[in-house]
């Protein structure tokens, strides 16, 4: 019987795999339930949490808010200007405080310590929204969407297409690894996930029978694979400097045609978003006016074929963000 009553979420590896798909049946269940119109504001009323976000999204907070209100929860949001945290209030002294006036605590910024230590010092739940290294609640909506689709998870192969270092292709090769997924990374050296991570997946890897593969070759990686995953060259915080060296390094990487139809006949593409796949953000034009692209990690003709379930995706993220909070609270 899984029980997860007052644990944090910081890393897929916190999790096993009986533990993954614990959350994703229960995710189904309740985005079945949203999908009828079956109310579960009685599951957590009169709840409150608090939203850290250092680094702003979408998603995430969309998320975490329409969940919580689902489940009968309030909801405080403290944006990168709302909170002291690590400038005039330390880490350990704001998890306590918030700990004293919420029934649970997500955090979305940078470096994975920062996460580690509010859940140190919390005697309520810590979730990690997202840091430089890992991206938990991403990867159970990843999950989720790519269970919905092929009714299964085992077996199945993903193959990742870019900068693999940070927080997606960390947290794709554990979460494939813990759900008998093979994981295909593909990128070049410099940008492939440390050795110690990639261990850690293998470990998982070969408890439940599959394979993390690490390659910088795009046509051998996404041979026959079930699944194509790319992110942005460039995270959020990071130097507009780097562009330039990203799209040198990065653009034999991009995802199109070619790697669609060189990947299985019925396979996927997905992307966590934001995506740079034409000229409809201030970032985009910018960057079609400094270096010529007006398409960067993914093309546009694959972000918008029947192919793509980015957006399922990202609705899945609510789904599952509510099991995370149920499940733990």
């Amino acid at each position: 019987m899984v029980n997860l009553k007052g644990r944090d979420i910081l890393k897929m590896s916190d999790l096993t795999s009986e533990e993954v798909f614990y959350l994703l049946d229960l995710a189904a269940e309740l985005k079945d339930k949203k999908k009828n119109g079956i109310p579960v504001s009685d599951r957590h009323p009169g709840k409150n949490i608090a939203l850290i976000f250092e680094k702003t999204s979408t998603r995430t907070r969309c998320s975490f808010e329409v969940a919580a209100h689902d489940l009968g929860m309030h909801v405080t949001y403290l944006d990168p200007e709302g909170s002291q945290i690590g400038w005039k209030e330390s880490i350990a002294d704001t998890a306590r405080v918030l700990a004293g006036m919420f029934d649970g605590i997500e955090y979305r910024g940078f470096e994975q310590t920062i996460v580690e230590e509010l859940a140190y010092y919390s005697k309520v739940p810590v979730w990690n929204g997202l840091t430089n290294e890992s991206h938990p609640t991403q990867m159970l909506a990843d999950l989720l969407t790519i269970r919905e689709h092929f009714g299964h998870l085992e077996g199945l192969t993903l193959c990742y297409m870019g900068d693999a270092r940070l927080n997606t292709g960390n947290s794709l090769m554990v979460a494939c690894a813990l759900t008998g997924m093979n994981c295909v990374i593909c990128a070049p050296e410099k940008y492939q996930p440390a050795a110690e991570i990639v261990e850690k997946a293998r470990e998982i890897a070969a408890k439940t029978g599959s394979e993390i593969v690490i390659t910088d070759v795009p046509q051998a990686a996404s041979k026959g694979a079930d699944i194509v995953y790319t992110d942005v060259w460039v995270s959020l915080g990071e130097p507009e400097e780097v562009w330039k060296e990203r799209i040198a390094d990065l653009s034999s990487y991009r995802v199109d045609k070619s790697v669609m139809d060189n990947a299985g006949p019925d396979a996927i593409f997905m992307h966590c978003l934001p995506s740079f796949h034409d000229l409809g953000t201030k970032i985009g034009r910018e960057i079609y006016e400094k270096y010529g692209l007006s398409e960067m990690e993914v093309t546009d003709e694959v972000f918008e074929s029947a192919n793509s379930l980015v957006f399922v995706e990202a609705e899945n993220r609510m789904h599952t963000i509510k099991a995370i909070m149920d499940a733990t609270l």
